[in-house]
């Protein structure tokens, strides 16, 4: 009896051990959801102050996201992008977009008044406990004016709704 009592212990404690020693570390989630946000942007060069609307898509199996902004000011743009993710904590990542700005008419938006390559580092945090974001970027444009070569620098954020 003392010996099967013995066995059963010995197998349980092996049995903890292999459990504990098969433990992967536990990993930072990109932050979850998409959102819809607004708030205010401002064009680097010119000063031009404008707004700004944003919609984030996340994939969620994979560290991507579809992110399309508008940017409202003297000239409007819409920038889709496509972004890779990466978890700092589990309310925060960082990602770097890359994508194309649409613009419309002739009058300089906060990203030129081109068709443009456009890369996009930003920054999502998820308020615990609640359905808000708060995020902010940079839009970089290249070659993103009629007149001229030169790259358009915009810097935004906001607060978004997450869904």
């Amino acid at each position: 009896m003392k010996c099967t009592q013995r066995l059963v212990s010995l197998l349980g404690i092996g049995l903890v051990f292999s459990l504990l020693m098969n433990q992967k570390p536990a990993l930072a989630q990109v932050a979850y959801g998409s959102y819809v946000g607004v708030g205010p942007t401002v064009d680097t060069q010119n000063g031009q102050v404008g707004g700004i609307l944003a919609f984030r898509y996340k994939l969620l199996e994979a560290p991507v996201s579809f992110r399309t902004q508008a940017l409202i000011g003297k000239g409007t743009a819409v920038v889709p992008t496509v972004s890779y993710d990466v978890p700092i904590n589990w309310q925060t990542d960082i990602y770097l977009g890359a994508g194309v700005v649409l613009t419309s008419g002739d009058t300089p938006s906060p990203v030129g008044n081109k068709i443009s390559f456009a890369l996009q580092p930003g920054i999502d945090y998820a308020i615990p406990n609640s359905s808000a974001v708060i995020f902010g970027n940079a839009i970089i444009a290249f070659d993103a004016y009629r007149n001229s070569s030169s790259t358009a620098v915009s810097v935004q954020g906001g607060v978004g709704l997450r869904f």
